[in-house]
């Protein structure tokens, strides 16, 4: 049985943003050499599902490292409202298509929650300061979220 994920590279949509989109091009053409370290934190490209358009949604993400699992936080940014496209799109299609560096996978993520959420984000807080000042101007909590290879 075919996966949505079988050939998705040609029907792939890279981010709107110039800069992102930019980044993921370069971070394609050279398997992460140009790209993975990137405002002095590490990077991987992440394809969610589209929750309404079922469509492949790729973006560039900052992540830290949890042991073998992927830790992302769901900033939009600055913390502007609301949360990003590709958090709403994961959780409501889990499976993603993750690559760091040339390595290419299938995970699965969740968003963490309670003393694994606060953890995580003292991990990325400690990485990026930057966050904090983010959820001071949020009026939500920013999520954080968990990457599994498949």
């Amino acid at each position: 049985m075919a996966s949505i994920w079988d050939d998705f590279e040609a029907r792939v949509i890279d981010s709107p943003e110039p800069s992102v989109r930019e980044h993921v091009r370069r971070y394609l053409a050279t398997g992460g050499a140009s790209g993975y370290m990137e405002g002095g934190m590490t990077n991987l490209l992440l394809t969610t599902v589209g929750r309404e358009s079922g469509r492949l949604r790729r973006t560039g993400l900052f992540f830290g490292r949890d042991g073998d699992r992927y830790v992302l936080v769901g900033s939009h940014w600055t913390g502007t409202e609301p949360d990003p496209g590709w958090y709403r799109n994961l959780v409501e299609h889990p499976e993603v298509h993750v690559q760091v560096k040339a390595d290419r996978f299938l995970a699965r993520a969740r968003v963490a929650e309670g003393v694994e959420r606060e953890r995580l984000w003292k991990l990325m807080t400690d990485r990026v300061p930057a966050y904090l000042a983010y959820q001071a101007r949020a009026t939500r909590e920013i999520p954080i979220v968990v990457l599994e290879r498949v």
